[in-house]
């Protein structure tokens, strides 16, 4: 399952997402990671969540940037939930099309039994039609 937290920057989308992987972390029978461009929210996060620091690897696009990804699921059979934060930095996605980058996460998530809570810093009438339905906070 892939869900959609939308907004302009600056709204307070990355404080939804926080509040949402704090609190599923409660929950979760498996493991549970965050993705960010920086460490900046380090200290905000449970210590059970493991917080990864996009910006240490070099990835230069959303190819290598899904492939990043394929490679963390590959290494953790637990894991249960990714959190996305700065989606359109990380996958180097600003200013252009990120339906084929969501169809593609969605497969994943299919495949792998693993649920993506992504962070897009676009009101949600940007977004493409078909990505709609995965909206689950609009700021």
């Amino acid at each position: 399952m892939v869900q959609l937290i939308v907004g302009k920057k600056g709204k307070g989308k990355t404080k939804h997402l926080l509040d949402k992987v704090n609190s599923a972390v409660k929950t979760a029978s498996g493991n549970i990671v965050y993705l960010d461009k920086n460490s900046k929210n380090m200290y905000e996060l449970n210590n059970k969540i493991r917080l990864i620091n996009v910006s240490d690897y070099l990835i230069n696009d959303c190819d290598e940037f899904i492939g990043f990804i394929c490679g963390i699921i590959s290494q953790d059979h637990d894991l249960e939930q990714m959190y996305l934060d700065s989606f359109l930095v990380n996958a180097h996605l600003e200013g252009q099309d990120i339906e084929p980058a969501i169809q593609k996460l969605e497969k994943i998530s299919d495949l792998f039994h693993v649920d993506f809570v992504i962070n897009i810093s676009l009101d949600e009438p940007e977004l493409p039609e078909s990505l709609k339905d995965k909206v689950i906070v609009s700021l």
